[in-house]
Order: C-alpha cells, then structure tokens, then sequence
C-alpha cells in the first residue's frame, strides 16, 4: 500500500472526527433550560424512560436506553414499528418517552407520538429541526444543532448519531448524579464480566473459615491451622477476639530455633495489615501489592470477619 493512499486514509479520518468534533461543540454550546426540563421530566415519572426510533436513531435509542437502566434509571427500548403492531401497550401512563429522529418526520413514529398525546404520556422530542413534526408535539423539545455529517455528502447519519448518543449520555449522567447512584450500585446492575469483577467487595470474595488461634497457644497448634487451612498465614486474637497479629512463613523461619517452645503471640508480626469487608476487592489487591503479601484478613471493629487471598482475586477476575 502507498505512503500516498494511507496519507488520504488517514487525512479522511482525520476530517470525519473533526466534524463530529465540531458537532459536539456546537451540541455542548447549546445547552439550556430544555436539558434541564427533560432531566426533570424524567425525574418526575413513576415509572420508565421510553426510548424510540428508527433506523440509525434506533440503534442510538437502544444503547441509551441501555445506559439509563444500568445507571439507575429504568428504561425499555420499543421499535417504532413493533409499537404499531400492539407494543404500544407496554408504554403507560407512569412513563415518559424519550423519541429520537433526526429529521423529526420519520413515519414509523406515527403511532407512538398519537398514543402519548392521547394518553398524556410526557414526550421529549430529539430532533435536528425544531419546527419538526415531532419537536412541535413534544412536551420536551431538545434541537440538535446543525452541523454537517461527516459523510461528506450529507447523507450518512455521522455527526447527527453522535451527537444524539451524547445527549443520552449527558442526559443518563445527570440523573445518575441527582440519585447520587454509587459504584456499588452500578455493581447491582454489571454483576459479570470484568466490570462487575472491579466493583467486588472484599466481602464478596473473602472465606469465612479463617486460620485463627488465640495469642497463648503453643505453635504446635498455629502449625496444625496453618496446615488444615491452606492459606499459609495464621491470625492471632487476644482474649477480646480482637486481631492482634499474624504468623506467617516469614515469621516461622525467624523462629526456627525453638520453634516449638514459643507460644503464638511470642512468634506473630504485630499490628497486622487488614481491610474492612465493604472495601473493594481492588483495593485489597493493591494492599497486597503494596507490602508484598498474599493474604489480608477482613476485620471489623478489630475483629477478624474473613480472610481473602489473592488468588481469590485472581479467579474473580479483579487483577
């Protein structure tokens, strides 16, 4: 391939994302208070966001409505099409519509604009032309601003995609700040996958059979639990149950010499590293890395709760 093609390859793509760019400037630059009214249009339904459209809109509508659900807001994509032909029944009274359509005259929503009107349903309108079929029926009108696609030609929905899919996500945003939805709660809704492997808990992953023994007993006894349990560490409590220490190979092996004759507390590293149990799995992993162990014990109040190794981590997906 020549240096020349490759240059007009690059020199395209360079040209597409720069339009796209300027769309979204335009996009940004233009928001007012009918952003606000749909975030809080939204906020007022009972029950979800409605999101529609055809074709390219379509596709935009399905991954927003995707983003809205998985970020506390309830959302169902419906094709247009399929509404017409008895899906309108899912859109109810307690819901809001949110309608895409770049030109705000796509015939295939026909059916789904008549049945909010006549039932009251609230209906945000996502169009490039406000004096558009679908943005003067909205409750909520929000204009895209013009900016070209970066076809070329005008014809390939581009810019016009991109900007729409922004809006969604500026939209999804600012509703997820009002509900102040949390990274634990994205975790209820990404359970899979390495996303939801980042979000574990320590709690999530930790083993509550924990190699313990209290701080006077003989090291013939941490050697045995150490042994049974297969964490190559034992934890050490005090009368209270608090942990007060840990023993591990390290400790053994500075011990060596009369090894047996010591008690546990004689022989333990004092004042332990732990992590609480709400704490991420990620952060447990970095708290290994950062004092080079393998295991931490989850405590609570000073109380051992569980034990987590990294390999726990490693099955899970978290490192």
């Amino acid at each position: 391939m020549t240096s020349s093609i490759t240059e007009n390859y690059l020199e395209t793509a360079a040209r597409v994302i720069a339009d796209e760019e300027t769309g979204l400037r335009l996009l940004r630059e233009g928001l007012g208070n009918s952003f606000v009214a749909a975030v809080e249009t939204i906020l007022g339904a009972r029950g979800r966001v409605i999101v529609s459209g055809m074709g390219k809109s379509g596709h935009i509508a399905r991954k927003i409505a995707a983003t809205f659900a998985s970020t506390g807001t309830p959302a169902q994509f419906v094709h247009p099409a399929e509404a017409s032909h008895g899906d309108l029944g899912m859109v109810t009274q307690d819901d809001v519509a949110l309608v895409l359509s770049n030109s705000g005259e796509t015939p295939e929503l026909a059916d789904l604009i008549a049945h909010t009107r006549r039932f009251e349903i609230p209906m945000i309108g996502v169009a490039s032309r406000p004096d558009s079929t679908l943005l003067r029926q909205a409750d909520v009108a929000l204009v895209l601003p013009q900016a070209p696609e970066a076809d070329g030609s005008g014809v390939v929905p581009t810019t016009s995609t991109t900007m729409t899919l922004a809006l969604g996500d500026a939209l999804a945003v600012a509703l997820m700040r009002h509900r102040k939805f949390t990274p634990e709660d994205f975790r209820t809704f990404h359970p899979g996958g390495k996303l939801g492997a980042r979000l574990s808990k320590v709690a999530d992953l930790m083993h509550d059979d924990m190699p313990l023994v209290a701080a006077e007993a003989p090291m013939s006894e941490a050697l045995l639990v150490i042994s049974q349990k297969g964490f190559g560490v034992v934890g050490v409590t005090d009368a209270a149950g608090l942990l007060i220490g840990v023993i591990t190979d390290g400790d053994l092996r500075r011990h060596m010499d009369g090894l047996l004759s010591h008690t546990a507390a004689e022989v333990m590293t004092r004042n332990p590293h732990g992590i609480a149990p709400g704490a991420l799995a990620e952060a447990a992993v970095a708290e290994m890395n950062r004092y080079k162990i393998t295991c931490l014990f989850a405590v609570a109040d000073g109380r051992p709760v569980g034990i987590l190794h990294i390999h726990d981590c490693l099955r899970a997906g978290v490192v």
